[in-house]
């Protein structure tokens, strides 16, 4: 399964990354909601999740995930924040909160997508 994580912070994207491949999930990176919306478009890139920061650079989380939608309806969003509390998740979306351990992003992965 391909997971697109979107993060700015070049340090937390890539422990991100490195978690998810090693629970089995392939994952593709973006530094900001630009470069995630060019992989969103792309028809031949499969995509299972798409994991964003909500606070990114260019756009904030939440417009990225609603454009996210519009190219891909059923694709699952989870959003990363530091401030998950004030953080408005849109139903069908998820939230998790950062700072995030090793088995809290998996258990959280598994329960949207299911096991690798």
């Amino acid at each position: 399964m391909h997971l697109l994580v979107v993060e700015d912070d070049d340090i937390v994207r890539m422990l991100m990354v490195e978690v998810l491949d090693e629970l089995g999930y392939s994952a593709i990176e973006a530094d900001s909601a630009s470069a995630a919306l060019t992989i969103l478009q792309d028809p031949q890139q499969p995509l299972a999740l798409l994991m964003t920061d909500v606070g990114l650079p260019d756009m904030r989380g939440e417009e990225l995930a609603a454009k996210a939608r519009e190219l891909r309806p059923l694709l699952p969003v989870l959003f990363a924040s530091g401030y998950a509390e004030n953080v408005v998740v849109p139903e069908g979306m998820h939230m998790i909160g950062k700072p995030f351990g090793i088995d809290q992003l998996r258990d959280k992965v598994v329960q949207i997508l299911g096991t690798p």
